[in-house]
């Protein structure tokens, strides 16, 4: 695969982007809770800034993708985001900590155009024996960040403050651009069928997906899996704090540790991929995850989380290789780019609502039954899948048949 210029150059240009975004994440976080006094409401409203805007622009960059040059438009993309963090820089240094809120929004913002046309330069140049291995090492690279982010970010931030860590943002997303400039000069790609302008191209990808049983089911699974996931993210710095009892800078070595497991779940995957289907899949990911949900949000004791945590980071990869295969096995090349920007923000703004709401919940309620309630929305997740299953059992039987 690495014998790939394409391969090469876009994982390159993802790892100094995933650097840049846990340093300034994790910078963000922790400057917030200081300035705020752990106040629940900010640290969701944080989850928001970064997430939001693949609900509200996902959809667009996927249409831009099927229109624009793919390399082009990941460039600027990563241009922008540095000059947005140098906006947010200045405003620091002068007193306006909101500002990070809105910079993180920028910045995830123009990832929403990016993120599209790599894809659509994996399907462009990548054989088709090779593309599940592709998204495999993708999953895997975010798995190690996962690692190595909070450590690498809570660092940066302890010894330095918030400056420091704005700059490397700006220096890795300015790294991430060149990179990808390298790249040669995208070829003409004929555009879907008769549509001409954005808007009925982006009509006719969401008809494409209404005329898909399969994206269809996908589409509903991942509202509620999204609103699951989006309830638990904000508060796990509140796990650290309230259910452990440890200090916020904890946190790093909770995510650390399921980042690991992730890492090696995702090379186990990329094993048994092409021998587990991928609903099925993503069925057992999402059974595993629910009961290790409620378990973290349960747990009082530091050893029984982090079991929960590596069991749920070995398992979290089947969710992840289960959507992916699941999306390109059911998606014809002009429409990928459309396709994953409407199936995103479908999750993820629901994962919006989510976080918005889970800090109010847990004042109203408890950590406990907000993690609960998560857990049991993944179980109804995994269940929405039956169809899906149903109908491959079918297809299974009359092949042989036939």
């Amino acid at each position: 695969m690495f014998s790939n210029r394409y391969v090469r150059t876009i994982i390159l240009s993802r790892v100094l982007l995933q650097l840049g975004v846990w340093i300034r994440n994790y910078a963000v976080l922790l400057y917030i809770t200081e300035v705020t006094n752990n106040n629940p409401v900010y640290v969701s409203l944080i989850s928001v800034a970064e997430f939001s805007p693949i609900f509200l622009f996902a959809i667009i960059g996927g249409t831009f993708a099927d229109r624009w040059r793919p390399k082009q438009t990941m460039v600027w993309s990563d241009s922008l985001s540095a000059l947005s963090v140098v906006a947010v820089l200045l405003a620091i240094m002068n007193g306006g900590w909101i500002a990070l809120l809105i910079g993180s929004f920028v910045s995830a913002s123009l990832s929403q155009f990016s993120q599209p046309s790599a894809m659509k330069l994996y399907k462009r140049h990548v054989p088709g024996e090779q593309l599940q291995g592709v998204m495999a090492m993708s999953q895997s690279l975010v798995a190690v960040f996962t690692v190595l982010g909070p450590v690498i970010g809570t660092f940066i931030f302890i010894q330095f403050g918030i400056e420091v860590p704005l700059v490397l943002t700006t220096v890795l997303f300015l790294g991430s651009s060149l990179v990808l400039s390298s790249l040669p000069r995208d070829a003409e790609e004929p555009r879907s069928g008769e549509a001409d302008s954005f808007i009925q191209e982006l009509t006719a990808g969401m008809r494409y997906i209404g005329s898909n049983q399969q994206l269809r089911t996908l589409s509903l699974t991942f509202a509620v899996v999204g609103l699951a996931a989006g309830l638990t993210q904000p508060l796990q710095i509140f796990i650290a704090i309230e259910q452990l009892g440890q200090d916020k800078q904890f946190l790093q070595w909770l995510v650390m540790t399921n980042g690991a497991a992730m890492l090696v779940g995702g090379i186990a995957i990329i094993g048994i991929a092409k021998k587990v289907k991928p609903q099925l899949l993503l069925m057992v990911g999402l059974f595993v995850s629910a009961i290790c949900t409620i378990g973290i949000g349960a747990s009082t004791m530091i050893l029984l989380t982090i079991v929960f945590l590596v069991i749920s980071g070995l398992f979290y990869p089947c969710i992840q290789g289960g959507i992916q295969t699941l999306i390109v096995r059911n998606t014809e090349g002009a429409f990928i780019g459309r396709v994953s920007g409407a199936i995103t923000p479908v999750f993820m703004g629901m994962m919006v609502i989510g976080m918005f709401l889970s800090g109010y919940l847990k004042d109203t309620f408890s950590l406990l039954t907000v993690y609960v309630f998560s857990g049991s929305l993944i179980v109804i997740g995994a269940l929405l899948l039956t169809p899906i299953i149903a109908q491959k059992r079918s297809e299974a039987t009359r092949g042989p048949a036939s």
